[in-house]
């Protein structure tokens, strides 16, 4: 069986759960398309391309490709366990999953712009006293003297921060409703509302 399946973020609520507020995840979870079957001998892995989300603009070559399976927008790979279990067209929904069941959830993360030291890698700043007047949110020093004399690959400083490819472990699937292709995780997920997400079984 395919090991996940690609939905789109609904946003977040509350459940509660044996008298406890619990703060879920809705997400729009399939149905997906079988659009390709690679295996080791065409394509060196096994892996099933799946499709998600209708499109009227495809040009010539994707139409092509998705000719047995309508105008499908985004297309990602998943790992299969059996590829001889999964064919060209065939449908993928959420019911792959039960409550209970550990999912990942990747996403790309909310863009935050160009931010400072102290909210993008939470520096505490300079002395809020001793004389200080514009060292309050400051990164401090980034570099050495004679040796090495520069300033480190990856060091820690103002820049872009957020829309990056991010990945949630192990959250707890709630509820599964397959009539409204709505799957409920515990806790947050990647990114904006509507934003688009792979969900992968855990483990």
């Amino acid at each position: 069986m395919v090991s996940g399946i690609i939905g789109r973020k609904i946003g977040m609520t509350q459940l509660f759960e044996g008298g406890e507020e619990v703060a879920v995840t809705a997400i729009e979870a399939g149905p997906c398309f079988v659009t390709q079957v690679k295996t080791e001998a065409n394509d060196g892995y096994d892996a099933v391309q799946l499709g998600f989300g209708e499109t009227k603009r495809l040009n010539k070559a994707e139409k092509g490709h998705l000719k047995d399976c309508g105008q499908l927008q985004h297309l990602r790979e998943f790992a299969v366990e059996d590829i001889t279990s999964v064919k060209v067209g065939q449908k993928i929904d959420v019911d792959m999953f039960k409550a209970g069941d550990r999912v990942n959830v990747i996403g790309i993360s909310k863009g935050k712009g160009f931010a400072g030291g102290v909210k993008r890698h939470h520096f505490r700043g300079g002395p809020k006293t001793h004389g200080q007047s514009d060292r309050h949110r400051a990164p401090g020093s980034v570099g050495a003297t004679t040796s090495p004399g520069r300033v480190w690959k990856g060091q820690r400083m103002a820049g872009q921060m957020g829309n990056i490819r991010s990945t949630v472990r192990n959250l707890k699937v709630v509820q599964v409703d397959p009539a409204r292709h709505l799957l409920i995780v515990e806790g947050a997920v990647p990114g904006h509302n509507k934003g688009l997400l792979l969900i992968n079984k855990a483990g």
